[in-house]
């Protein structure tokens, strides 16, 4: 029995659907409305709006990927399928470091908010800073460590365990959010905060706040949760309908519910707040319990403390499951260990992938500290993640036109073309030098990939870099325009706001081109052709690395 074939097919499409929305709707809806509103006034609520527009775009591309190879982890391979070994490694890198590090950013966000309790150990758990960026003292750290080994042990037996806890938690933290939203609109609602500015003067549409708002608020890191369902597609039952209905469903459930927890955010704050410092100067530990608990609502509060601890870990423990496919995926690649691809012949998860991401999951907990750094981080680091997907899907068009699709787009090289180029709009709205920090943590990781390249003899390397020179271009482009962009966005002014925006399209337009016209047929892909011909109803799951370039005999 291959690795793949262990891996079980046991989630029907309602739990791979609130698989996504658990993702989706966890430390995001806690804090992102605070954040977002700090960042662009009520403009917050257009942020939303576009964020799930964008997020939407960029997630259809990757529907038609995980529906056609439903695999585990596949997000962290089809990269390697359409352009070679090089881009597939930097594309599973950035997904994984986007993903792995959720696991530790939700952990944080339940103990934050354990913060404004009623007693002295819980308010010395998070310490306040200025700007959002306040952090866990250790106390609070180790309770986020407990949380995160909690998320491991709910993971570590079978899929099936995980998919049935997912749903009654996804359920539960669903209504609380939404619920929320309701009783402060109602309980005390300001229709005049909308009038109010970021710094206190009168509010006008601040549109770059809005976009960056977009970019480092937690609004693309909320919306991050769609992966979660085509990294589950290879224990997915009927993948072709199942892995679009949930990531659709789930963009949609959850646009809905963050726009109404925005209004009631913006319209909840007491005015006389926002009087002396407006939404930039807005500092809650526990935005939406901080509220309740001024508005007299003590038994709402209460609520909100306990979904704060069921409502991330219950993201945790869809991205511990996921991450720990991602690993499973990536050595499948061919650039990491094999003992990572090991699935437990029992229990059907990799565990050798959960014990590394455990570890790698506490790292982030200690060097990032509180919620808002962390998340800006994640933010950026998943923008450059959903780069591959929009071209990988169009060069798979061209370069397996014969493979079979369960699900076909219409308008896909319309739609992949605006989704790369709204990604790269995304990374530049981030801000320098947040934007080229994160750049250079994708660089970090090549020297483990050219160890690999190395040990294979450096077997057809030429090949890869001919398929990645695109990639390899592009980072640095988009850190120098993030360099000297406009200061609106944090660089040093020599392209003006406005034309800065431009620019930025016309290089996500060239560099998409460029890149669907470097891709190649890849030995995964020549190998998943020639085992459909012997069994045309088994899913399209290339094999391994080695295995395919032994099928094909290069």
């Amino acid at each position: 029995m291959s690795q793949a074939s262990q891996i079980r097919r046991e989630v029907g499409p309602f739990a791979l659907m609130l698989t996504g929305l658990g993702s989706i709707i966890g430390s995001g809806w806690l804090f992102g409305a605070w954040r977002a509103a700090q960042i662009a006034g009520p403009g917050a609520i257009w942020a939303w709006v576009i964020g799930a527009a964008i997020i939407m775009t960029v997630a259809l591309t990757y529907a038609e990927l995980g529906a056609m190879f439903p695999e585990s982890g596949g997000m962290v391979r089809y990269g390697h399928y359409s352009h070679g070994s090089l881009v597939g490694f930097i594309a599973a890198w950035a997904n994984w470091i986007a993903i792995v590090s959720v696991i530790s950013v939700e952990a944080e966000a339940s103990a934050q908010y354990m913060s404004s309790w009623k007693w002295q150990w819980a308010k010395d758990l998070y310490h306040q800073m200025p700007g959002g960026h306040g952090e866990l003292s250790t106390n609070g750290l180790l309770i986020a460590a407990a949380l995160v080994v909690m998320y491991f042990l709910f993971n570590f037996w079978s899929v099936k365990l995980f998919a049935r806890s997912n749903t009654a938690i996804t359920l539960f933290k669903l209504v609380i959010p939404a619920l929320t939203a309701v009783l402060l609109i109602a309980s005390g609602f300001h229709a005049e905060n909308f009038a109010v500015g970021i710094h206190g003067e009168l509010h006008e549409t601040d549109f770059p706040s809005i976009l960056t708002a977009v970019a480092i608020a937690g609004i693309v890191f909320s919306f991050n949760g769609f992966q979660s369902p085509v990294n589950l597609a290879g224990e997915a039952r009927n993948p072709g309908r199942s892995i679009p209905f949930a990531i659709v469903c789930s963009i949609l459930l959850a646009t809905v519910v963050y726009v109404l927890l925005q209004v009631a955010f913006i319209g909840s704050v007491p005015r006389e707040m926002l009087a002396n410092v407006g939404w930039h100067g807005i500092n809650f530990s526990s935005p939406f319990a901080d509220l309740a608990i001024i508005l007299g609502m003590q038994w709402l509060a209460t609520l909100l403390f306990i979904d704060a601890v069921i409502s991330p870990s219950g993201t945790g423990m869809t991205y511990t499951a996921t991450t720990a496919r991602m690993l499973y995926g990536m050595e499948r690649n061919g650039t990491l260990p094999k003992i990572l691809g090991r699935v437990h012949p029992k229990w059907g998860v990799p565990r050798p992938a959960m014990w590394v991401n455990l570890a790698v999951s506490f790292l982030f907990l200690f060097f990032f500290r509180g919620w808002g750094s962390l998340a800006a981080v994640i933010s950026v680091a998943t923008i450059i993640s959903y780069l591959t997907g929009p071209v990988s899907v169009m060069t798979l068009r061209r370069t397996a036109p014969e493979l079979h699709r369960p699900l076909r787009l219409a308008g896909l090289s319309v739609l992949a073309g605006v989704a790369f180029i709204m990604s790269t709009e995304l990374l530049y709205w981030a801000k320098w030098p947040l934007t080229g920090e994160i750049i250079l943590l994708m660089v970090v990781a090549l020297p483990v990939y050219f160890y690999y390249q190395a040990k294979a003899g450096w077997h057809d390397f030429g090949r890869q870099m001919k398929g990645a020179w695109w990639l390899v271009f592009y980072l640095p482009t988009l850190a120098l325009v993030s360099w000297a962009g406009s200061t609106t966005f944090g660089g040093k002014g020599y392209l003006s706001y406005g034309v800065d925006l431009g620019v930025v399209a016309v290089i996500g337009l060239v560099f998409y081109l460029w890149g669907v016209k470097s891709g190649w047929r890849t030995p995964s892909v020549e190998a998943a052709q020639l085992e459909a011909r012997i069994d045309p109803a088994a899913p399209l799951v290339p094999p391994d690395e080695e295995t395919a370039e032994r099928i094909t005999g290069h």
